[in-house]
């Protein structure tokens, strides 16, 4: 079964578990992964799908070794081994990053729908990924909206720089990559 197929079997098994209308296209994945490469460290992949933005992450250097995927769709998670042997795959949310003892991250990729998250699950996810990332790391997001993908006040209450990226129009709907670093 194709990466698109299984996407839609899903979304119509699991809605509440898929938050797009379809994966993330190559030129988004290109832009989510643009500025990682081998000296990048460890990373973690929030939401990772179908794998998408995951082979793009491994396209520009990372590690099979160094890459984390969190994934709380268990039949993305059997694909994801499948078509990643040596990445570590979790099947859980991203809040157990540090039970599990994922730390020093150079960069969190997150296809997470924030936008569309109470702000205590906002505050949930960031202040994991913060405890999780190194002091220069950064968390890459994006949005299919106008608006960056965090609310303002949890981006103010965490302390964190946001940085406009580039548009993907050639994505469905056309998205928007940010970057956030700590102040």
């Amino acid at each position: 079964m194709n990466n698109i197929a299984l996407f839609l079997g899903q979304a119509i098994r699991r809605p509440s578990q898929i938050s797009a209308v379809v994966p993330s296209s190559r030129r988004l994945a290109r832009a989510m992964a643009g500025s990682l490469g081998p000296d990048t460290g460890p990373v973690a992949e929030l939401g990772a799908g179908t794998g998408n933005i995951t082979r793009e992450i491994l396209a520009q250097g990372v590690a099979p070794a160094d890459l984390t995927l969190f994934e709380l769709n268990p039949v993305f998670c059997h694909r994801l081994a499948a078509q990643f042997p040596g990445v570590r795959i979790e099947n859980r949310p991203a809040q157990d990053m540090a039970a599990i003892g994922v730390e020093n991250l150079g960069a969190i990729v997150s296809s997470l729908p924030l936008l569309s998250m109470p702000a205590g699950l906002q505050h949930a996810i960031l202040r994991a990924c913060l405890a999780a990332l190194a002091p220069q790391g950064q968390i890459i997001q994006f949005t299919y909206g106008p608006r960056p993908p965090l609310d303002p006040q949890v981006q103010h209450d965490l302390g964190l720089a946001v940085h406009r990226g580039p548009q993907v129009l050639l994505n469905m709907p056309p998205a928007r990559v940010y970057s956030y670093t700590r102040r």
